[in-house]
């Protein structure tokens, strides 16, 4: 039914959450798991400017150099992820692109022609949710293809 799914990750306790649920659907005839890893670069230079603020200077290195790194630290995390689908089954694919993620997800989904989407409900403040939409309500709008949002369990 679900054959190719499609398994956005920011690496957030959300995310890490819906990936149990990607294991699951090995069950239900899931055989491959498209990995992808979208970086907001306006995020990152958001941060960059409240670094240099709170610093009151300039940080002491190259933004392309901490956006390297940062990618290099991603990039790592997501061939461990890739690695323990495999030992599971899956055949497994990565990508890592920068934008906007909810529109870069919808716009993957089409490309890749998968049968679902499977996301981390994202944590945002009542008040993020009501003036800026929820990054999984954001994929859902946007999304040419069914998707699960996991929610997480409230204590």
């Amino acid at each position: 039914m679900f054959r190719e799914i499609l398994y956005p990750t920011d690496f957030s306790e959300n995310a890490i959450k819906a990936l149990e649920y990607v294991k699951k659907l090995k069950e239900a005839g899931t055989q491959e798991i498209l990995i992808v890893h979208i970086y907001d670069k306006k995020k990152i230079n958001a941060l960059w400017e409240a670094q240099e603020i709170i610093d009151f200077g300039p940080p002491n290195l190259e933004e392309k150099k901490v956006v390297d790194k940062m990618l290099s630290h991603s990039y790592n995390r997501l061939v461990r992820l890739e690695e323990d689908l495999k030992k599971l089954g899956f055949k497994v694919e990565i990508i890592v692109k920068e934008g906007d993620p909810p529109r870069e997800i919808a716009k993957i989904a089409e490309e890749e022609k998968v049968s679902l989407i499977v996301v981390g409900e994202k944590g945002e403040s009542a008040l993020e949710q009501l003036f800026l939409g929820s990054t999984a309500g954001k994929i859902v709008r946007d999304s040419p293809v069914p998707v699960l949002v996991v929610k997480m369990q409230e204590n």
